[in-house]
Parts: structure tokens; sequence; C-alpha cells
């Protein structure tokens, strides 16, 4: 498909890219005004750490520094891709962007399609970079659509590129691509064509360990497991059904809407068996939750929804405000079980209970090994 860069869009093309733009300002404004959260958990909290009573570190000495995909992060926390392409989600991004910068926190963009159909709409993700100049940016582009990743890279002067894939949200959505055949090979050609890392994000379905094996064997860097526990993109698309008087999508949209893996348990499947660079991302809500995924296996955990609203109706420093809680509650954590360091945290001892325990010993995983580090 040509990218029209040059002269008009051919009417095909820009009725495409029409439906794309509008669609990204449909999500923002489900997203603010529906429940749109799963309905399953994201299994966090059977997770439980052993209260450290003897602590013997200064909180205001932890330091939460670390390496994100090769490259220095003021703390494990990432401010997960959510919008871009169309113009009203310029200054969201914008406030965003300020937010990552200032506190020195790695950030994704939301899917690169629409700039890609529309240059012009390349000013909302280009916005990032100008105002994030200093950390981690982060690419996206659909599976599907993998063929523009070196755009997407160009257009955010991007330090990783990560490829999203959503089916379950394509299965639901009233114009949905539900064809992924060829997506293994369109993946392993974006990781021998690029000279970044390439990461493949989930949308809120999870990863299992099968398909994490798959992506490290194509030379995949890290994985997004965008697990199920946060926001149901079945669910957003059962409301855009609804809008459209699409009543079999908006079906599959009340069946699906607890469909995947929840994150605590993705995060461990795709440990076990992979030395994938990992990032939890889905029903993230706390410090707490980062600790407890740096903990499972993850090296930093992704955050959207808490997000959006300051980033709509707020300002930088309302995002600043949300994010420095995130922050806070993490260090407690960390000072609760004597952790100084990002690294210590990913040893920290943990009791595992309830439907974690029991989803995991049903594909053969012991949950007591978690509390038997030393």
């Amino acid at each position: 498909m040509s990218k029209g860069r040059t002269g008009s869009i051919p009417t095909e093309e820009s009725d495409e890219a029409d439906q794309t733009r509008r669609r990204k300002i449909e999500h923002i404004e489900i997203c603010l005004q529906e429940n749109v959260q799963a309905g399953q958990s994201s299994l966090f909290e059977d997770i439980s750490f052993i209260h450290n009573a003897l602590p013997e570190i200064d909180r205001g000495e932890i330091d939460l520094t670390t390496n994100f995909m090769g490259l220095r992060a003021n703390a494990p926390l990432v401010i997960a891709g959510m919008t871009g392409g169309h113009p009203d989600t310029l200054d969201i991004n914008r406030r965003l962007a300020e937010a990552a910068e200032e506190l020195g926190l790695p950030m994704g963009v939301g899917s690169q399609r629409a700039a890609i159909e529309d240059p012009q709409l390349e000013n909302t993700f280009r916005v990032v970079r100008e105002h994030a100049p200093t950390v981690p940016i982060i690419a996206n582009i659909g599976a599907t659509h993998a063929n523009a990743a070196l755009d997407a890279i160009e257009m955010v002067n991007a330090d990783i590129v990560a490829i999203h894939l959503n089916p379950l949200q394509e299965a639901v959505q009233p114009e949905g691509d539900c064809d992924s055949s060829g997506v293994i090979e369109r993946i392993s050609k974006i990781v021998d064509a690029v000279e970044i890392p390439v990461i493949v994000k989930e949308t809120g379905a999870g990863i299992s360990s099968s398909v994490a094996e798959i992506l490290e064997s194509i030379g995949v860097s890290g994985v997004d497991v965008g697990g199920l526990g946060g926001t149901s993109w079945a669910a957003v698309e059962y409301y855009r059904a609804k809008q459209e008087k699409n009543e079999a999508k908006a079906q599959l949209g009340v069946e699906f809407w607890n469909w995947g893996i929840p994150t605590a348990l993705s995060v461990i499947m795709v440990n076990r068996l992979t030395s994938l660079e990992i990032i939890a991302t889905g029903g993230i809500r706390s410090g707490v939750d980062i600790a407890k995924s740096l903990a499972i296996g993850a090296s930093s955990a992704g955050v959207a929804l808490p997000l959006l609203e300051p980033a709509v109706n707020g300002d930088t420093e309302n995002v600043i405000a949300e994010l420095q809680l995130f922050l806070g509650s993490l260090k407690t954590a960390m000072y609760l079980t004597g952790c100084k360091t990002v690294e210590e945290a990913k040893l920290c001892p943990l009791i595992i209970t309830g439907k974690l325990r029991e989803a995991l010993e049903s594909i053969n995983i012991d949950s007591k090994l978690f509390a038997s580090r030393p």
C-alpha cells in the first residue's frame, strides 16, 4: 500500500486512514467514559511478600535505576503506549512525554498505523521525541503492518520498536482484520532489518510460554506480556460495536471480555522457559504490583489506563503526580522487604496462593520455588 507521502492519498486509502484516525479518538473516549476493566484480575493479589521487620536499609537511599533493553531508566516503570494518530491526541502524547522526560522513564506510543496511512498525523507521534529527548522511546506498529516498521522507527527516532499482537481485539472489532497468517515471518524480517531491539507486545490477552519461545527463536529481544487484568480491548470494541449497532460483534465482546492469560501468570510462564526481557503490563495499579512483577521475572512494568485521565483532562504535573504515586509505593515495598536496588527486588522471596498457585500447578510450575530464594 502506498503511504501517499507525495500527492493526494487515493480515495480507498483515504477512507481507510479516516477510519483509523476516527477509531483512535473513539478508543480514548470509551476508555474514559465506560467500564473497560477486565472482570478477571491480573492475579497479583495472589502474590504476597514476606515482610522484613529488620530491613537494615535507608529508604532514602533506595536506587530505582535500571537497565531497560540496554538503556538507562530511572525506574522499572514504563509509560505504556496509549495513543496518537488523531489531531486531538497530540497534547495527550506531549504531556505523557514531558512526564517521561522529567522522571527519566521509558515511554511507548500508540499504534502508528494512522500516521503511516496519513503522514499529516505524524506530528501526533513526533511530539513524543520532541518533548522526551533523552529517555528510551518505543515505536509501535501492528504485526499485520510490520512492513511499516522502519517508518515507525524514524517517525519517533525510536530506541526500541514494539510489534503489537491483538488478535482478540481484531476478532471483536467491527472492521477487524483476522488474517494472522505469516506474522512470524514478518516479525523475523523486522528483527533482521533493524538495528535496534525488537519487542513484541500483546494488548490485553497475555503471552504464553510457547509463543515466547517462538519469538525468542526468531531473535526478538523482549516481550511486553500485555496480560489479562487491565483494560479489556474486547470490552472497548464491544462499546464500539454497540454504537455501530453491530450486535454480532457486540456479543463477541461480551463473550470474550475476560479472555486471556492473567498478567502475573503470563510473566511467570514467559520467564520460566525463555531469557527474554519481560515488561509486565496489564492491570498494574500500584507500585506494589511493580515490585511483584520484578520478583516473578519482569524487568519492568508498564502502566497505561491510570495515566490516561490526567493526560487527557489534566496537565503534565498531574501525570507526574500519578507516576510519583507508583514510584513511592514501589520504594516502600522495597524498603519493607529490605531491597536497596532493583536487582535485589528481583530476588525477593514470595508466597503464592489462590488461583495463581492453582494455575501454576496445572502447568507443572512449583510455586514454592519463589519462597525458597536466598
